[in-house]
C-alpha cells in the first residue's frame, strides 16, 4: 500500500505542477509541502481534503483505503463498448510513472484539439 506522500507526489508529478503550485492551492509555504512529500511532517485532514477536491479524486484514494476509487464517477458503467470506466482505471494504474505522464500528455493533446 502507498503512502500518502507518496500519492501525492505521482499526482503532482503526473500533471507536470511545480510544489509551490500546491503549496499555494493550500496556503502553505512550499518548503512545508514539500516536507509533506518527503515525510518530514505529517499531512493535516484538511489538506487531504483540499488535494483530494484539486485533483478530483477521493479522500479514500488518497488513504489508500480503496485504491481502485478514484472520485465521484461511476466506475462500473459502460464507457465504450463492454470497457468500464473500471478497466479504463485499473490499466492506467498499473502504467509506470513515465508512461502515465506520457499518457496524461496525450490526453491534453486531444483535448486542446491539435489533431
Amino acid at each position: 500500500m502507498k503512502e500518502l506522500r507518496m500519492i501525492i507526489r505521482e499526482l503532482r508529478e503526473d500533471r507536470d505542477i511545480k510544489q509551490k503550485v500546491i503549496a499555494e492551492y493550500l496556503g502553505v509555504s512550499q518548503q512545508t509541502y514539500s516536507n509533506y512529500e518527503n515525510g518530514h511532517r505529517e499531512i493535516p485532514i484538511w489538506a487531504v481534503t483540499k488535494l483530494s477536491e484539486y485533483y478530483k479524486v477521493s479522500t479514500d484514494y488518497l488513504l489508500s483505503a480503496n485504491s481502485e476509487y478514484l472520485g465521484n464517477t461511476n466506475l462500473n458503467e459502460k464507457y465504450l463498448g463492454d470497457i468500464t470506466m473500471h478497466d479504463v482505471v485499473f490499466d492506467i494504474q498499473k502504467l509506470n510513472t513515465k508512461d502515465r505522464r506520457d499518457l496524461l500528455r496525450y490526453i491534453r493533446f486531444l483535448e486542446n484539439g491539435e489533431n
